[in-house]
């Protein structure tokens, strides 16, 4: 299952697949950049271990696309968004720095 399927398969649980075609390319040159470019084969395609990096972070991106905290309300009902890509998390910055060159 390649990255933007994967994402999409996470995405359709909250209803937000539209966004993620849009966020994979983002987030995969922002983990290329992170790693400066280890990781990834000559294709362009990144490691095992990226790619699950790249799929989480590209459904959190996708899941509020303004990137802002909001609220929302219909009626007696509201919603707020609180969650939004901030950078990356623990576990993804654990995996990411196993491939990221470091200066000495």
């Amino acid at each position: 299952m390649g990255i933007e399927d994967a994402a999409a398969t996470l995405a359709a649980q909250g209803n937000i697949g539209d966004a993620v075609p849009a966020a994979v390319p983002l987030i995969t040159a922002m983990a290329k950049a992170y790693t400066r470019g280890r990781g990834f084969d000559d294709d362009g395609d990144p490691s095992e271990e990226i790619a699950a990096v790249i799929t989480t972070a590209s459904v959190r991106l996708a899941a509020n696309t303004r990137q802002t905290d909001h609220a929302q309300t219909m009626g007696e009902f509201s919603e707020t968004v609180r969650s939004f890509f901030n950078g990356w998390t623990l576990a993804e910055l654990a995996v990411l720095n196993r491939y990221r060159v470091r200066a000495m």
